[in-house]
């Protein structure tokens, strides 16, 4: 007697939703997720497809009924509760659009918290476009499993971060001139953690000082090559995760 199939198949659409899901809720999704469900995936009456909320978690729902601009969904079990991710914001410099977004995707893959775009003086890009922004870690967060999506916030001067800074919140400042090294610093920092990295042309001499006159400020390095802006936002997440968040589960 052949097994019965695993419900919701590990092939089923995966899509983060606004409103907050239930058991035996009854769920509209119109305009290009519908297009997406309906055109792209093919989704029909009875077929499993996997939503999050940001609020509950992941539950499996099925389809009531799909047509090319309306599907129908019931969510019917909780797979996973709303993940807990470590207190870290990534706080990078804002990069031209290619760049940034791939530092946006990946900064949702490797679990950042939050995202603080930073404006500097050597800065190439001095706008974002927050919709589309959350879009990008959107689409991220669906492709990686993710179940708590990033905040994104609107991007800050750098003088403007630095006054503001929590107090009880390390600040890990990516210094192309040197620092401790990073691993190091990381393993022997806990509690919320922050990472700055700089822009194309790296901080100037005024921004440096600037940063490293705050008591929560830690230079470090990264290595003993020059990096891109968006490799040192990616790389020292990375290592962060690796060393001090939630990697060693």
């Amino acid at each position: 007697m052949p097994a019965t199939p695993a419900w919701p198949p590990k092939s089923a659409p995966r899509l983060f939703v606004e409103q907050v899901l239930a058991q035996g809720a009854s769920l509209s999704i119109v305009g290009p997720q519908a297009h997406y469900l309906s055109r792209v995936m093919r989704v029909a009456e009875g077929d499993a497809v996997i939503l999050c909320d940001n609020v509950t978690g992941e539950w499996a729902a099925r389809v009531a009924s799909a047509s090319k601009r309306d599907v129908m969904l019931s969510p019917e079990t909780l797979l996973r509760p709303r993940e807990a991710v470590p207190d870290f914001t990534l706080c990078a410099a804002l990069l031209k659009k290619d760049r940034f977004d791939l530092v946006l995707e990946k900064a949702c893959e490797l679990g950042a918290a939050r995202i603080q775009p930073v404006l500097t003086r050597r800065c190439v890009a001095d706008k974002l476009n927050l919709e589309r922004a959350r879009a990008v870690l959107v689409e991220a967060a669906e492709q990686c499993a993710r179940t708590a999506l990033p905040e994104i916030a609107a991007p800050v001067k750098l003088d403007a971060l630095l006054k503001g800074w929590e107090a009880g919140r390390a600040l890990f400042f990516a210094d192309e001139n040197g620092g401790e090294p990073a691993a190091a610093c990381f393993a022997a920092h806990t509690g919320p953690a922050a990472l700055l990295t700089g822009p194309e042309g790296g901080f100037d001499e005024a921004e440096r000082a600037a940063i490293r006159a705050l008591p929560q400020a830690r230079a470090i390095t990264l290595g003993p090559r020059i990096l891109r802006g968006e490799t040192a936002a990616i790389g020292g997440m990375a290592l962060w995760m690796g060393v001090a968040g939630d990697w060693q589960a």
